[in-house]
């Protein structure tokens, strides 16, 4: 590793510069393909860490695990892949995740079985201990069975899952969705509005994986009810071996009428049967921090009689309990007066704050119980002889939420986990702005260059938008400890992850250009990485500071700020939700990669599940388009793939082998076809391009070719199939066919061949067009595919963007314009000083870095400044200049200046005076 390490960062110590003036040299591929991911030394350290250190309770999970290229071969035909944990005899499920293009293995997936976990794992090749999770399927059902524990899934009608037994006896039935409508948003303002219920409707299921380790069943299907199917859906469900639970991955798309449809709930419901004695029947609710509330439908403890401790003891650690016949005559004959509890209610209505309340029946009043901050979202119910628990991911964080209990004390009682409360306001998609607002095209363009919104009326429609939740079902034998259910929730909450190292995952040579944190970096270094990271603490800090939460908000930042109002400009259009502008979720990944840091992976995850679901047209006249930034993150009338990009999907994706983030990714291979249905460029005026010829689309080379692109690149890494791999070297070869290659910015092109036409011999640079991904995508393109007319003109526009006005002058003649973010874009300039071996252009690339000042005068965590008292709703550490496009670029610049020119820091940082 270390020796990888050096050559990447110390070519510019051994090799000469090369003269660079006018014409780019030919250099050959091999010369020129990222070290760090050409074939060489075999990676033989594959330890793997617990992301949030290793965990009190482990149902099971899935990683993946990348491998140079060359080093792991596919298996003989018929032959499984095998791998084994070392240190462990947790049995490891493994399949291929993607390959490299010589039909290497590159990454790889592998599911590990539930039970205890050991400190420190080593995955290595071998034969894993058998796994007991076996799949049947029939027409009408799919029976997953784990030991003494059966799972039963229709593949029609409205259950997710009809029944889970252990041993013969039903723990759990009739697991499905639910969700109401109401026909106004408030009954105060539209007067008296009615409900409807929704149930699911399966349409289709899946068995997408067998076991032994763990079986996938994808079912797909709409909510019906009232002669009405609406609210698409697909949920996969996860078992795992040596696991009681069943994690269910649960999505619909949004396809209602927003001035009637208003979903008054939106939840997940199960029935359970309840055979025990009242008294040993309990509830238990996740509290704050690792608290548990935890009582029985009928209690035996407060009485004004004492039963005893022997009793008391055992309902409140939920056993049954002893013979009644030991019991205090006075209690048992009283125990028939001692009410019965029979619904609960954890209710959290938003970010700070939750109650408890129970009722003994409904029309009976409600009683207040309990009262806290935020929980991690985990409800049980049932009795000493077994029952469910049911819970959800980013629970406090997506409110308004609930957790109910009804019919405790009847013979069955019904669980649901409302990602959408009933309590709460019903959701409203309708669009914050009047209307008749901005009817003329010369109104649009003037708002727009006053708020910066590019609004247009009914394209701010939340049609066809998703959400993505993460659910935990459990059937128990009996009721947890007050500790086995703290854990539970914390696995809710934080589910435990196993990942390869930065070192491990860099030395493959994945995901372009980056290197893992230095400890023994050198002042200049520490001084670049200690900004880095400030970087990330403080949007870390501002999700907090503001509240960043919400059903549809959780995981997206806020795009610009208001010093004035210490305030984020949330309701100043185009400045309020960042929809992923700039590339903040590649930021946040590329962060983690370096890093391995726990706090920035979750927010980059549960940033990757907004802005792939929210963010994006799954369906509709959109499909396959994202919204540029907005006050709603529908809102804004811009719809184009930068958005959709799946550059900001795919490093999660490899990282976990997700499913859901698979289909998101595979959702986006057409788009470019549908280019024609949306004018990305209608507003620019004089800078639109003419219409091309039938047939033909005008495309962006960076913030349309190269979002799309990156989809190609996943489907043909994850398959092997050819063809997305011949339709990005089309799109590649045709860009250097072009005069001007990447200078012309874009060309009329053709979705079906997947080529760009014409004669590309006009000069248009738009800073946009390397900030949406397409420096990361194109880094790695070149180390897969030999393209080597694309070489030279990516080398060519990085080169030059940045380049003096003389060099400019000998190019074309001219110095064109649109050539903004120059500190930020250096990075291209140091991807040439990398590629082309030159020292002098490395130190140009670390002086236009270092012209934003955002080293110095002094730290940036030095420059924030409290604010509190009158002046804020609660008191902040402001950053009064901090931007969200300025800290996603400027972080992944910082990143890639490290990884590609490293070795020239030092003499950068003392010419500049940054260090001594």
């Amino acid at each position: 590793m270390q020796s990888m390490k050096s050559s990447r960062r110390g070519f510019l110590q051994t090799t000469a510069a090369v003269s660079l003036a006018g014409t780019l040299p030919q250099l050959s591929q091999a010369a020129t393909a990222n070290l760090s991911s050409k074939p060489g030394t075999p990676v033989t350290d594959t330890a793997l860490n617990w992301l949030d250190g290793k965990p009190a309770r482990f149902e099971g999970g899935t990683f993946g695990v990348p491998w140079p290229r060359g080093q792991v071969r596919k298996p003989a035909a018929g032959q499984p892949l095998q791998f084994r944990l070392a240190g462990s005899n947790l049995p490891v499920q493994s399949w291929p995740l993607a390959w490299w293009p010589d039909g290497s293995l590159k990454w790889t997936a592998h599911a590990v079985a539930g039970g205890t976990p050991a400190n420190v794992l080593k995955l290595e090749p071998g034969t894993s201990p058998a796994g007991n999770v076996s799949v049947k399927q029939t027409d009408a059902q799919i029976v997953v069975s784990a030991g003494d524990l059966t799972w039963t899934v229709p593949t029609r009608g409205e259950h997710l899952i009809a029944e889970a037994s252990r041993a013969g006896r039903a723990t759990l039935k009739n697991l499905r969705l639910v969700a109401l409508r109401q026909d106004g948003a408030d009954p105060e303002l539209d007067g008296r509005v009615a409900r409807q219920a929704f149930t699911s409707k399966i349409t289709a299921a899946t068995v997408e994986q067998r076991g032994p380790v763990r079986a996938v069943i994808k079912l797909d299907g709409m909510h019906t009810g009232h002669g009405r199917d609406w609210l698409p859906f697909s949920v996969r469900l996860y078992f795992h071996a040596g696991s009681d639970a069943v994690r269910l991955v649960h999505s619909f798309i949004w396809d209602g009428d927003a001035a009637k449809d208003f979903i008054a709930g939106l939840g997940v419901t199960a029935q359970v049967p309840m055979s025990d004695a009242t008294h040993d029947r309990h509830i238990r609710l996740s509290g704050e921090g690792v608290g548990v509330w935890g009582e029985a439908v009928r209690p035996v403890t407060g009485l004004r009689r004492d039963p005893g401790q022997a009793y008391k003891d055992a309902q409140v650690a939920g056993r049954a309990l002893p013979p009644l016949a030991g019991m205090d005559k006075r209690v048992t004959d009283g125990l028939k007066w001692v009410p019965e509890w029979n619904d609960f209610s954890l209710s959290q209505a938003n970010a700070d704050g939750f109650t408890i309340r129970k009722r003994t029946a409904p029309g009976h009043a409600w009683i207040d119980s309990n009262a806290g901050t935020r929980t991690k979202g985990l409800v049980y119910a049932g009795g000493a002889s077994g029952g469910v628990a049911l819970g959800f991911k980013d629970f406090w964080q997506r409110a308004p939420v609930r957790l109910d209990v009804r019919g405790a004390a009847n013979t069955t009682a019904e669980l649901t986990a409302w990602l959408w409360s009933p309590s709460a306001p019903a959701m409203d998609m309708r669009s914050y702005r009047s209307a008749g607002e901005m009817d003329t095209f010369e109104e649009q363009v003037e708002g727009l260059n006053i708020t910066y919104e590019d609004y247009e009326a009914g394209w701010d429609d939340a049609t066809g938008i998703a959400r993505t939740s993460e659910l935990m079902l459990w059937a128990l034998p009996a009721t947890p400890s007050h500790q086995a259910f703290s854990d539970m929730a914390e696995q809710v909450a934080n589910p435990a992850r196993l990942m390869p190292s930065p070192q491990r995952i860099h030395a493959c040579g994945v995901f372009g250009d980056w290197d893992p944190v230095d400890p023994t970096a050198s002042p200049a270094r520490q001084l670049i990485e200690a900004r880095i990271a400030d970087q990330l603490d403080q949007y870390l800090k501002e999700v907090e500071q503001h509240r960043w939460y919400g059903f549809w908000h959780y995981g997206d930042v806020m795009h610009a700020y208001d010093a004035d109002r210490h305030m984020w400009r949330y309701d100043i259009g185009g400045y309020a939700w960042d929809n992923s502008e700039l590339s903040t979720d590649l930021w946040l990944w590329y962060g983690f990669l370096r890093s391995g840091r726990a706090d920035v992976f979750k927010l980059a995850e549960a940033m990757t599940r907004h802005t792939g679901e929210v963010d994006v047209y799954h369906q509709g006249r959109f499909k396959g388009f994202g919204t540029r930034h907005g006050v709603q993150h529908w809102s804004d009338s811009s719809k184009q793939p930068r958005i959709s990009n799946a550059a900001y999907r795919r490093i999660y994706y490899f990282l976990t082998a997700d499913e859901r983030v698979g289909d998101l990714m595979r959702e986006l291979l057409e788009s470019d076809r549908d280019l024609d249905k949306v004018d990305i460029s209608r507003k620019l005026g004089a800078r639109a391009p003419a219409p091309p010829a039938d047939g033909l689309v005008s495309m962006a080379f960076g913030t349309s070719w190269g979002s799309i692109a990156a989809a190609w690149l996943a489907e043909w890494e994850r398959t092997g199939d050819t063809r997305w791999r011949d339709k990005i070297v089309n799109g590649m070869e045709s860009i250097g066919a072009l005069k001007r290659g990447w200078l012309a910015g874009g060309a009329p092109y053709d979705p079906c061949t997947g080529k760009f036409h014409g004669p590309g011999d006009k000069v248009s640079i738009s800073n946009l067009n390397g900030v949406f991904g397409v420096v990361e995508i194109s880094s790695e393109l070149l180390t897969l595919v030999d393209a080597p007319a694309y070489r030279r003109a990516w080398l060519e526009y990085c080169r030059y963007y940045n380049a003096p006005r003389d060099e400019w002058m000998a190019l074309l003649g001219s110095v064109p314009g649109g050539r903004g973010m120059g500190d930020t874009n250096s990075r291209m300039t140091s991807y040439a000083a990398f590629q082309l071996r030159d020292r002098a252009l490395a130190l140009r690339a670390w002086r236009e870095f270092f012209a934003s000042g955002a080293l110095k005068p002094a730290p940036f965590k030095t420059t924030a400044r409290a604010v509190g008292g009158v002046d804020t709703i609660r008191s902040l550490q402001e950053q009064a200049s901090i931007s969200t496009n300025f800290a996603a670029q400027w972080g992944l610049a910082a990143m890639q200046h490290l990884a590609l020119v490293g070795d020239s820091l030092d003499e950068a940082a003392k010419a500049a005076g940054l260090v001594p």
